[in-house]
């Protein structure tokens, strides 16, 4: 990247999904039950096919949506992984153990932090249980995860 990753920039975009794939993905079901509801009083009308286009229409959609949540959510294990070891290297003993009560949606926040952060940030994230986006907006000195899908 060109431009430091902070807090307003490090939601990754990509446009063929987000802008592409999935309003066309939508489309589909909102064009499969138009079509199902306005031809429904029409005479000599596949009413079983257009049927069968919304329920393939939200078949397709989920199993899409699936195909991209699972990878994401090994992802999100990875993350958790390299953040526990990263506590162990930074973190004193009693912080440690007092960091395993964080939960893995903190655990990925608190992967923006710098080394020299990360002590005092787990500090006031377990004392004051901050949510994954209050853990980002709290990081000054940003440690950029440039690999996220």
């Amino acid at each position: 990247m060109s431009v430091p990753q902070t807090y307003k920039n490090h939601v990754r975009w990509d446009p063929a999904w987000h802008f592409f794939m999935v309003p066309m993905l939508m489309l589909n079901i909102i064009i499969a039950a138009y079509k199902l509801v306005h031809d429904w009083h029409l005479e000599n009308n596949h009413h079983f096919v257009f049927g069968w286009w919304v329920i393939l229409s939200i078949v397709l959609f989920m199993v899409i949506m699936k195909s991209r949540m699972y990878p994401m959510k090994v992802q999100d294990r990875i993350i958790r992984l390299e953040e526990r070891l990263r506590l162990q290297a930074l973190l004193s003993a009693d912080d440690l153990a007092r960091s395993r009560a964080l939960t893995e949606d903190q655990l990925i926040g608190l992967r923006f932090a710098s080394d020299d952060e990360l002590p005092s940030l787990v500090s006031r994230t377990l004392d004051e249980n901050l949510s994954r986006d209050q853990i980002k907006q709290a990081i000054v000195n940003w440690r950029p995860d440039n690999f996220r899908v």
